[in-house]
């Protein structure tokens, strides 16, 4: 399985978790240049929360959180503010899910980061 689709597998898994939780998915993969793109964007009662997925095989080296750099937030943070600026939003906070696959599926939730 390639990267993207081993990517895509993770963001279906997390949308079904969210999903579960009562999130309306609003939207996927959202670009808002070559350095940032938002996973998920959904609506958790009435706050917007924009979802970052990482999706590793092993915990081998490194946990999915781990992934989630200074860089990589700061490019998150500037795709939602883009987003805000084209959308009336009252209320939002960004969120990490983090899959792990084997030996068994573990999903974990980091909110409000």
């Amino acid at each position: 399985m390639n990267n993207r689709k081993f990517g895509e597998a993770g963001e279906d898994l997390a949308c079904r978790y969210l999903q579960k939780l009562g999130y309306e998915i609003l939207e996927r993969n959202v670009r808002y240049s070559r350095f940032c793109e938002i996973d998920i964007i959904a609506k958790d009662k009435n706050t917007v929360v924009f979802v970052e997925v990482k999706t590793r095989n092993t915990d081998g080296f490194g946990t999915p959180f781990e992934a989630v750099t200074k860089t990589k937030y700061a490019n998150i943070k500037k795709g939602v503010y883009k987003y805000l600026s084209e959308n009336k939003v009252k209320k939002y906070r960004i969120d990490v899910v983090g899959i792990t696959l084997k030996p068994e599926i573990k999903i974990e939730h980091l909110k409000n980061i």
